[in-house]
């Protein structure tokens, strides 16, 4: 993020109405425009926190995070650059009868209505291509998704210098910072299962996750370096149980064992290889990314890939 810029988050909000598809604008008091939920980053925030945080400031529905639908950039009056990053995210019906919102000196109404209505009912320019690029995906039958995010752990002692076996080296106080600064992100995208290696440094990556979501941990030797080394690991198996699931899940395994994995994922979906691949699998430590996948059709293909860097 640069001082010549500001950075904001947001949505397209959908469900469905009887089977149709209807989506979520805002009016706005102070501007009176039609518009979609967004809202400009606070200190410390990801995109993808302040996305989920302004949804629920706006609107009072909490959203988990879909596919990311696109970028929009203007200039405002005073010149600035603002550069908003939107995600498609579905309102349940236990979210919206969750909602308390009531007109304030932000927003003065929310409405549901028609994408159609929505393409020219929206005041800029710059909402309408996103929610566009939202109905891209749509036509091409792609709605519902979930996520499978494949997470190296944060940073570990080194092995030059530990005497113990590899799968007991520890984080360091850097990577016990990664593992808590991940948690916020990761819990933006519905994460319902939690599998990890089993060496201690991948567990201790993923506890204040799980302690935050109140998850179980399942450790498995199968996507553990130990065992890929060893020409013992099954990322196959692994991976698709969690494509058959269709349950959001974070795996959390090592840098050597992350192209394997998303090979797998490509494989398991029916998707083309290609370099791709390799940059979403070429991961720093504490660092991940989300590979987004239809619900309704897993065999389609991978829909999105989004990676997310360590922040500490």
């Amino acid at each position: 993020m640069t001082d010549t810029a500001v950075y904001a988050a947001g949505g397209v909000i959908w469900r469905l109405v009887d089977g149709k598809l209807m989506v979520l604008v805002i009016h706005r008091t102070a501007y009176a425009d039609v518009t979609l939920p967004k809202g400009k980053v606070d200190p410390g925030e990801t995109l993808a926190e302040t996305a989920v945080r302004e949804i629920f400031e706006e609107t009072g529905i909490r959203v988990n995070l879909g596919i990311p639908v696109g970028v929009s950039r203007y200039r405002m009056p005073s010149k600035r650059q603002k550069i908003v990053h939107y995600w498609a995210a579905e309102a349940t019906d236990d979210a919206i009868r969750a909602s308390a919102f009531v007109p304030n000196r932000e927003i003065a109404a929310l409405e549901w209505v028609t994408p159609k209505r929505a393409l020219g009912y929206l005041s800029y320019p710059v909402d309408v291509e996103i929610l566009e690029n939202f109905l891209g995906f749509v036509d091409d039958g792609i709605l519902e998704t979930f996520p499978i995010i494949v997470l190296r752990h944060a940073k570990a002692t080194p092995r030059e210098g530990w005497k113990g076996p590899d799968a007991a080296r520890p984080l360091t106080d850097r990577g016990a910072r990664q593992a808590s600064a991940i948690v916020g992100t990761l819990s933006t995208f519905g994460v319902r299962r939690i599998i990890t290696s089993d060496a201690v440094r991948c567990v201790a990556t993923v506890t204040p996750l799980a302690a935050a979501l109140g998850r179980k941990i399942v450790r498995t030797t199968l996507i553990s370096q130990d065992a890929w080394e060893a020409g013992d690991g099954d990322a196959r198996s692994i991976v698709g149980k969690r494509v058959r699931s269709r349950k959001a899940a974070v795996l959390c395994s090592h840098g050597p064992v992350l192209p394997d994995i998303l090979s797998e994922i490509a494989l398991a979906t029916g998707t083309l290889r290609g370099s791709y691949l390799g940059s979403a699998s070429a991961l720093e430590t504490g660092s991940f990314s989300v590979v987004h996948l239809s619900a309704t059709n897993p065999g389609s293909g991978i829909v999105a890939i989004e990676t997310h860097d360590a922040s500490v």
